[in-house]
């Protein structure tokens, strides 16, 4: 009879499996708890002193040159003016933007920099001492989330949808108070509103009608700063948790 490779393999992972000595990775774990709480508490120690801040989200990838990293700056700097602080991912592209913006308004310019391998380096127009270096990007979305008095989400990535979803999903199940949610750019996010309001609303039923609320689109910076304005014009600011 003959052996068959893929078989043996598989023996040879789920013996490994077994042999593993759980105790010493169960500890490794636990150690590792602290880690994840130092960054709870050295972040939020930092954020509770910085009063209210608007995050800006986009693309690390956006250049100088771009629209859309002038537009970030405009908003930036118009925010800063109505007395809000500027938080954004502290790295390159509308991070940079953001926070060039706030600089420049003369506002609070905090960097929350996440340490990756890649495309990450922290920007120079960050508040010295309010750049905070995270290694765990669910800490660090938790930082956003409590001190954010709104986002203003410009076109990017999957970090940057991971971050907008994530503000519409604590939103929606109430586990957070309701802010602003600015989307800056019709052109870039307008198919994807249309699929929510078309597939997911409307074909499947997996949101209610009064989820669309949850977010503004936006084309120019005084829109965006307008719908932040007006929101707290109605509400307190008071951080989301």
């Amino acid at each position: 009879m003959m052996n068959n490779p893929e078989k043996n393999i598989d023996n040879k992972i789920a013996d490994a499996f077994l042999e593993k000595d759980w105790n010493d990775i169960k500890s490794n774990d636990s150690w590792e708890l602290f880690k994840v709480m130092g960054e709870f508490v050295s972040a939020f120690d930092k954020m509770a002193r910085i009063g209210p801040c608007v995050s800006i989200f986009g693309s690390a990838r956006t250049h100088s040159d771009n629209p859309y990293y002038v537009m970030a700056e405009e908003i930036a700097h118009k925010l800063t003016i109505k007395g809000y602080g500027i938080i954004s991912g502290g790295g390159p592209g509308i991070m940079e933007a953001a926070n060039k913006g706030a600089n420049r308004g003369g506002g609070k310019s905090v960097g929350l920099h996440i340490n990756l391998p890649f495309e990450q380096e922290a920007n120079p127009f960050i508040d010295r001492d309010k750049l905070i270096a995270f290694d765990y990007f669910f800490v660090r979305k938790v930082v956003f989330m409590k001190y954010s008095q709104g986002f203003v989400v410009l076109p990017g990535g999957f970090g940057t949808l991971d971050e907008m979803f994530e503000a519409f999903t604590l939103i929606q199940t109430h586990k957070i108070g309701k802010f602003p949610i600015v989307l800056v750019g019709r052109d870039y996010w307008q198919g994807l509103i249309d699929w929510i309001k078309q597939t997911v609303l409307g074909q499947e039923k997996y949101i209610n009608p009064e989820d669309m609320n949850l977010f503004h689109l936006a084309d120019t910076a005084d829109e965006a700063v307008k719908i932040i304005t007006d929101f707290y014009s109605k509400y307190m600011l008071k951080p989301n948790f």
